[in-house]
C-alpha cells in the first residue's frame, strides 16, 4: 500500500465514509506497513487485549467496539470504572489526538467526531436498565459458584433442582430458593434412596450463603422479568447498539460478576442457531477483568467455559477477553483467541519477567524486532498486534499505534446517562418493574394444604368404616343373643311339654308342671343362654 493510499484510507476511517469493508475488514491500528485490520469473517475467532494498568487497554476496547458498531455489529461490554460510558457521546480534539494526527498524516479537518448508539444496563437497576435472571435459569452449578459452595453443597442444589424439575416447579428468586431448601430439609428422607443423603448441615450452609448474597444486594439480580438475550442484537440507523453494563459495583462481588457474564454467554450459545463464519459477526462480547472468570473455578466448569468459547463462534459470536497478562487465561482457552493486542508490561520482579516471556511466546515472531523487548518498550497507545489472516493463521506480530476513538474518552455525567436511559423508554419499561408469579412457598403451602385435607378425609373415612363395623358387630351380637334365648326358651318349653305328655300317658304326676313354673324355667334358661353368648363375644373380641 502506497503512502497516499494509506493516508486516504485513514482519512476515510475518521470521516466515517468507510469504517468497514468486506475486503479490508475492521481498521484497528496502523503500523510501518500500513493499516492493520481484523478481517470480518475472522472476528468470531475471538481475541485478547492485554497490558498493564494505564497502557491503553480500555481505549483499545473502545476503538474495536466503535469499529464494530459502525459496521452494524452490536456489542456487549462491561464498564468496570465508568470510562466506557463515553462511547455514547461525540469525542473532541485533545492534546493527545493532536499529537497523533501527524503520525497518521492527517489534519483536524479530516475528523468527524460522533458517539455510538448505547443502552446502559445494571444488574442492580441503578445506573441502567435492570438485567435479571431467574435462579432456575442460572442452574445449580453456576448458583453453587456464586454462593461459594463446596462439591457436597452443590450436589444438594443439584438434587433440589432435579426434584423441583420433576414437580414442574420454577425457581425465580432468592425467596423461592430459600423456601425450596426449607421444604427439602423436611422431606429429605423421602428422596434419600433415589438421590442420596441430604445433610441438614449442607442445607444450613446454603441458607447462610443465600443470606450473605442477599445482604450484598444479590436479590436484585434474581427474579422476573428475566433478561431476553435477543435485546443484545439491536441495531439503530444501520449501526450496532452497544450494550454497556455498569459493573463498578458488580465487580466488588467477583464471582457474581464473572458467573453472570458466563450465564449470558451460555444463554447466547443455547439460543442462537448455527451460522458458521459470516462476513461479519452477529455480536461481539467483551469480557473485561477476564481473570475473575477463572479464579477458584473447578476443572469441570473450566471445561464448560472452554466448550462454550470453542463452539459459540459457529453461532456468529466473537469474544474478546481483557486482562493484564495472557497467562491470566488458561492455555486451553488462550489458544482459541486468534486476534491479539498486547500493550506494555512492566518487569520489576523475576515473576514479571517470566510473564513477559510467556506473553512474547504467544505471538508469531517478527524478525525485525525481539518481541520480549518490544513489550517492555511500548508507549501508551502503542501495542503489539497480530490478527488472523484470510486462512485463519496468526499474522506476524507488528508494533503498531492503536487508532483513537471518535467518541468521547472517559466517563459521562449522571445527567447524560439519565437522558440516554430515558431515550430507551421502551426497553426500560420492559425491565423496570420486577414481576412475581406464584412463589415456591405458595406452591408448597398449597401442596401441604392438599395433603392435610387428603389425610383428614382419609381419617374421616377410616372412622366411618370403623363405626360401620361396630354397628354390624353390635347387630351380630344381639342376633346371636336372641337366637340363644329363642333356642333356650324353645328347648325348655319342649322339655316341659314332653314331660307333661309323658305323665299323662303314664298317669304319673310330676312337680313343677304348672304354667308359672314352666315360664320361670324358660326365662331362667334364656337369661343364662344370653349371658353365655355375650361373654363368648366379649372374650372372642379380646383375643383378636
Amino acid at each position: 500500500m502506497t503512502k497516499l493510499t494509506w493516508k486516504k484510507t485513514i482519512t476515510n476511517i475518521y470521516s466515517n465514509t468507510t469504517m468497514y469493508t468486506q475486503e479490508n475488514g475492521f481498521y484497528i491500528a496502523h503500523g510501518p506497513n500500513g493499516p492493520i485490520s481484523i478481517l470480518g469473517n475472522m472476528a468470531n475467532r475471538h481475541g485478547l487485549i492485554a497490558g498493564a494498568t494505564g497502557t491503553g487497554k480500555t481505549v483499545t476496547l473502545q476503538v474495536i467496539a466503535e469499529s464494530f458498531c459502525k459496521a452494524g455489529v452490536p456489542c456487549f461490554m462491561a464498564d468496570m470504572k465508568g470510562d466506557l460510558s463515553g462511547v455514547s457521546q461525540p469525542g473532541k480534539l485533545s492534546g493527545f489526538i493532536e499529537k497523533r494526527l501527524p503520525e497518521f498524516g492527517m489534519s483536524q479537518e479530516d475528523l468527524t467526531f460522533e458517539g455510538c448508539p448505547v443502552r446502559f444496563y445494571d444488574v442492580y437497576g441503578e445506573q441502567g436498565i435492570s438485567m435479571r435472571a431467574t435462579i432456575g435459569e442460572m442452574g445449580p452449578d453456576l448458583m453453587g459458584r456464586i454462593l461459594g459452595l463446596n462439591d457436597t453443597q452443590t450436589g444438594v442444589l443439584n438434587i433440589l433442582y432435579r426434584i423441583l424439575d420433576e414437580k414442574g416447579i420454577l425457581l425465580d428468586d432468592i425467596k423461592d430458593l430459600r423456601s425450596a431448601l426449607d421444604w427439602l430439609s423436611k422431606h429429605a428422607k423421602e428422596y434419600t434412596s433415589q438421590y442420596g443423603n441430604v445433610a441438614p448441615a449442607s442445607i444450613g450452609a446454603i441458607q447462610r450463603a443465600l443470606l450473605h448474597l442477599e445482604n450484598q444486594g444479590g436479590d436484585k439480580f434474581f427474579g422476573l422479568p428475566s433478561f431476553d438475550i435477543q435485546d443484545l442484537f439491536a441495531t439503530r440507523d444501520g449501526k450496532g447498539v452497544l450494550s454497556v453494563l455498569a459493573a463498578d459495583k458488580l465487580m466488588l462481588q467477583p464471582k457474581l460478576y464473572s458467573t453472570f457474564l458466563l450465564w449470558l454467554l451460555s444463554e447466547i450459545y443455547s439460543t442462537l442457531p448455527e451460522v458458521g463464519d459470516l462476513e461479519k459477526p452477529k455480536l461481539v462480547f467483551f469480557f473485561d477483568e477476564a481473570h475473575m472468570l477463572f479464579e477458584d473455578t473447578s476443572k469441570a466448569l473450566t471445561d464448560k467455559i472452554e466448550q462454550v468459547i470453542r463452539l459459540i463462534r459457529s453461532k456468529g459470536v466473537g469474544i474478546f477477553f481483557i486482562s493484564q497478562l495472557p497467562t491470566d487465561i488458561p492455555d486451553i482457552i488462550l489458544g482459541q483467541l486468534g486476534n491479539r493486542v498486547q500493550h506494555a508490561l512492566r518487569a520489576y520482579t523475576p515473576r514479571d519477567q517470566k510473564a513477559i516471556r510467556a506473553a512474547a511466546e504467544t505471538f508469531r515472531t517478527n524478525p525485525e524486532f525481539k518481541t520480549e523487548d518490544a513489550i517492555l518498550g511500548l508507549e501508551t497507545g502503542e501495542a503489539l498486534v497480530s490478527f488472523l489472516d484470510e486462512k485463519g493463521a496468526p499474522s506476524v506480530v507488528e508494533r503498531a499505534k492503536i487508532l483513537f476513538p471518535l467518541s468521547q474518552i472517559g466517563a459521562i455525567t449522571e445527567g447524560q446517562r439519565l437522558d440516554i436511559m430515558n431515550a430507551n423508554s421502551d426497553i426500560n419499561r420492559k425491565y423496570k418493574e420486577a414481576q412475581e408469579r406464584e412463589s415456591v412457598f405458595e406452591v408448597f403451602a398449597r401442596e401441604a394444604e392438599a395433603e392435610a385435607k387428603a389425610a383428614e378425609e382419609a381419617a374421616a373415612a377410616k372412622e366411618a368404616e370403623k363405626e360401620e363395623k361396630n354397628k354390624k358387630k353390635e347387630k351380630t351380637i344381639w342376633s346371636k343373643v336372641w337366637k340363644a334365648v329363642v333356642t333356650a326358651v324353645t328347648g325348655t318349653v319342649a322339655t316341659i311339654l314332653g314331660k307333661t305328655v309323658s305323665d299323662a300317658i303314664t298317669g304319673k304326676k310330676s312337680k313343677n308342671t304348672s304354667v308359672k313354673d314352666a315360664a320361670g324355667r324358660a326365662v331362667k334358661n334364656a337369661t343364662s343362654a344370653a349371658g353365655r353368648q355375650i361373654l363368648r363375644d366379649i372374650l372372642g373380641n379380646a383375643t383378636k
